[in-house]
């Protein structure tokens, strides 16, 4: 759970979404994800749990429908509402504070694998290019059988691969909004390949 609702918090926000209107869990937590911008969606073991324990205390209820619950505030959860209403208000500007911190991490980490992908994109045509170098003291190649692949169309083959691959996790890293989690771990994939290939071409 995001630290902003730390102490009990959530189940204070709850209360106000609530407050606006019946909804049911599923609803809940898609009102929650939208509010974070995507960067946060709290879990059904999160908030199925809570609006439980409101429902004991008796500051909501719920009515059963086609195998799914829609929960009500009562008059006791708005009188708690109205009780709290100054920490509702200090509750929403930290969620507005969070949510441009979460951003500005969103933004830095995007940053940052599209600098990876530039960096490997980079390394890689090196790579390529120094393939494609005849170093001054090796030994020139022994013939290959006319049967094998001719090099220049293995050297083709490389450059078309590397090619696809370079547009292909371009394309992915702009397609959709990675979680931090999957974002760290494409920089790490990522930063694993290029490892992989130093040391196939020393």
């Amino acid at each position: 759970m995001t630290a902003v609702f730390s102490h009990g918090r959530l189940r204070l926000y709850l209360l106000k979404l609530l407050d606006d209107g019946p909804k049911h869990g599923y609803e809940l937590i898609r009102l929650l994800e939208d509010r974070f911008l995507g960067l946060y969606a709290p879990s059904a073991g999160t908030i199925y749990p809570r609006l439980q324990r409101l429902e004991a205390e008796g500051l909501v209820s719920h009515t059963a429908a086609g195998g799914r619950k829609t929960y009500d505030i009562t008059d006791a959860g708005r009188a708690e509402l109205r009780q709290r209403a100054d920490e509702l208000t200090a509750l929403e500007a930290d969620i507005a504070a969070s949510v441009a911190d979460l951003s500005t991490l969103a933004g830095e980490i995007r940053s940052e694998v599209r600098g990876s992908v530039r960096d490997l994109k980079r390394e890689l045509s090196e790579a390529t290019r120094q393939t494609r170098r005849t170093r001054w003291d090796a030994p020139p190649p022994p013939p290959r059988p006319t049967a094998d692949v001719p090099r220049a169309a293995l050297l083709d083959e490389f450059d078309q691969r590397l090619a696809s691959f370079t547009a292909e996790v371009s394309r992915l890293a702009r397609a959709r909004q990675f979680s931090d989690t999957q974002l760290r771990t494409a920089i790490r994939l990522l930063d694993g390949a290029l490892d992989g290939l130093r040391r196939l071409l020393r």
